[in-house]
């Protein structure tokens, strides 16, 4: 039987044709026929390999990394083409793993982070080394801050970010500030499976502190600051890191350990297929934790005061907003951070350091409200890692509606003004319930 590969040239056309319905179906047998997990890239009638230049990271001919308006690349979850593209991933399960890759990670807000993401994707990387002898990725996940109503996680990417195995441990005792209890649970974990891989973020958020005190309690010397794994035959567990050292001014290698504390940026985000995410639960229940440390609750914080690049909810304005007042009310209402574009700065309205966009701040906001903006290519850049964008605009057309997850086209005046009134109504019922 010949070994030449046959083409298609029709489904070549339709995976062209991103407003045909067997789009995404196409890309799919292409990317199969072509021996990879992403359809980014598939033989063209010239021998040549097509690029996709609508693929999630696609570089551009000046090494510029593709801007997704679309909100697909962002995890605009709840959206049907993100669905659609998520479903049309290989799915892949491995029942019987030879070994787990244990990663822990900081999930603000109950959703991964994109630092979490890239973790997720080292821990692929070190799962998926051997072909023969695959490993499985195992995701521990605390407390309730990670579910809404009636116990469903708030986050449904798991199998997309590269996990196996879920592990989802919702009790009130690791809520809040609870690092003993949280490595009492890992160190259960441990016990269970014992993990080839411990990874945990080096962030601010918990894990570089609860990444150190299970390394204490394990008698292990862990890695910290690491940015980059490379294979290393001798090495015993067969890997190298490199990792930042002298307050960041060089670069450590030494063997990588069984406890890694990685930095954002550690490896690329696992989305070449879609793994199972099979739950979990310990064989036995967890003793109750003696805690030497007292939780005294979250401390009001003015949102004015909030940087724009550590923001959660930001309410921004654009050329469009014609009454200031009403804009700040709304976002003192609200309980948002000020953001504004280039031109409302420009005019006066907001000062410099309230600028959001590529010659502001880059923000990794939950929530961004577009008011009046109409959606500069910078002021789309700054905002690429939120995860939900409303818009409110008088222009139907224009890129921030295309952008927008949620789009409401009208005056921004009353926009915001029937908001406020519907706000202050539910906060009244609440009153009188309570």
């Amino acid at each position: 039987m010949s070994e030449t590969r046959r083409r298609d040239p029709r489904k070549e056309w339709i995976a062209r044709n991103r407003l045909h319905p067997r789009h995404l179906e196409a890309l799919t047998e292409l990317g199969r026929r072509a021996g990879q997990g992403a359809v980014s890239a598939w033989l063209g009638p010239h021998g040549l390999m097509r690029k996709n230049p609508r693929a999630v990271g696609f570089m551009g001919p000046n090494g510029v990394k593709r801007i997704d308006r679309s909100g697909v690349q962002q995890g605009a979850g709840g959206g049907g083409a993100t669905k659609s593209i998520a479903q049309s991933k290989p799915l892949v399960e491995i029942a019987s793993p030879a070994f787990l890759v244990a990663v822990v990670p900081d999930m603000p807000g109950g959703r991964l982070s994109q630092h979490d993401r890239d973790l997720l994707g080292l821990a692929r990387r070190l799962a998926d080394a051997a072909p023969d002898a695959r490993g499985a990725v195992l995701a521990v996940v605390f407390g309730g801050y990670a579910r809404q109503g009636e116990g469903e996680l708030k986050e449904h990417g798991f199998g997309e970010a590269g996990v196996d195995r879920l592990l989802t441990l919702d009790d009130t005792r690791y809520d809040g500030v609870a690092p003993e209890a949280r490595r009492g649970a890992l160190l259960a974990v441990d016990d269970a499976w014992a993990p080839r891989h411990w990874l945990l973020p080096d962030s601010k958020l918990g894990g570089a502190d609860l990444g150190r005190r299970l390394a204490v309690r394990l008698g292990e010397r862990p890695a910290t600051g690491v940015w980059q794994v490379m294979a290393a035959p001798d090495a015993p567990l067969g890997w190298q890191c490199t990792a930042r050292g002298a307050a960041a001014t060089l670069d450590i290698q030494r063997p990588l350990p069984r406890i890694t504390l990685a930095l954002e940026e550690c490896a690329e985000p696992a989305d070449d297929e879609r793994h199972a995410a099979q739950a979990l639960s310990l064989p036995q229940a967890l003793p109750s934790p003696i805690s030497r440390i007292e939780d005294l609750g979250q401390v009001a914080v003015d949102p004015a005061g909030v940087a724009l690049a550590e923001a959660e909810f930001i309410l921004s304005a654009g050329n469009g907003v014609t009454d200031w007042e009403g804009f700040h009310v709304a976002a003192e209402t609200l309980g948002a951070t000020e953001g504004a574009s280039r031109v409302a700065v420009d005019d006066g309205f907001m000062s410099r350091d309230r600028q959001v966009g590529a010659t502001g701040t880059w923000v990794t906001a939950r929530v961004y409200v577009a008011v009046g903006i109409s959606g500069a290519i910078q002021h789309l850049q700054g905002i690429q890692s939120c995860d939900k964008v409303v818009a409110i605009n008088m222009d139907p057309g224009c890129d921030m509606i295309k952008r927008a997850d949620l789009a409401v086209i009208g005056d921004s005046a009353e926009v915001l003004g029937a908001l406020m009134a519907r706000v202050k109504q539910q906060r009244e019922e609440k009153r009188d319930a309570a």
